[in-house]
């Protein structure tokens, strides 16, 4: 299985009503040589100021990205590069808010989603191995956490390694 750890930043709190403007992506394994960064330009008139000033854009700045259906088909394409003949799984330390806009996106502009139909949490799953559901893994990363989603995404996959080798976790990368 090629692990592939995910961040996004979107300018409101639902996909469709509002938009992904960027995210970032990382094969979790231990060179975390394997990056993917896409900005999207809006799919829809509505934003919120303060989600825009988390990801560090402005409005105006979004209007010029990227058209959202290419941006995920090369992600689509890059997933398939990275894969090497695995299945990919997709991880986040908020799949909630995380995996509904990848989801979205991948349904709404291709048809299909190359993750199918199934994610981790990063953060749940520390919970479960330090057997504590007030426990956090954000100690573990060694990358800060900026709202860039490449660092973020980074800081977290280097979490997960730390997650395996510190505690044991059963778990193979690709790589």
């Amino acid at each position: 299985m090629t692990y592939i750890m995910c961040d996004i930043e979107a300018n409101g709190p639902i996909p469709g009503d509002y938009s992904m403007v960027c995210f970032g992506a990382i094969v979790v394994e231990p060179a975390l040589s394997k990056t993917f960064y896409g900005k999207l330009k809006p799919i829809s008139d509505r934003w919120l100021p303060e989600a825009l000033q988390v990801a560090g854009f402005s409005h105006n700045e979004t209007l010029e990205f990227d058209d959202p259906k290419s941006v995920m088909q090369q992600f689509a394409d890059w997933i398939v590069k990275v894969n090497e003949m695995h299945r990919p799984m997709f991880i986040s330390d908020n799949n909630g808010f995380d995996w509904q806009f990848i989801n979205w996106y991948f349904h709404h502009f291709l048809g299909q989603n190359p993750f199918g139909h199934s994610s981790h949490n990063l953060g749940s799953l520390y919970k479960g191995v330090a057997k504590d559901m007030f426990a956090t893994f954000k100690y573990l990363r060694k990358t800060r956490h900026t709202h860039n989603p490449v660092d973020d995404a980074r800081g977290n996959a280097e979490a997960l390694l730390q997650i395996k080798e510190k505690h044991g976790l059963k778990i193979n990368f690709v790589g």
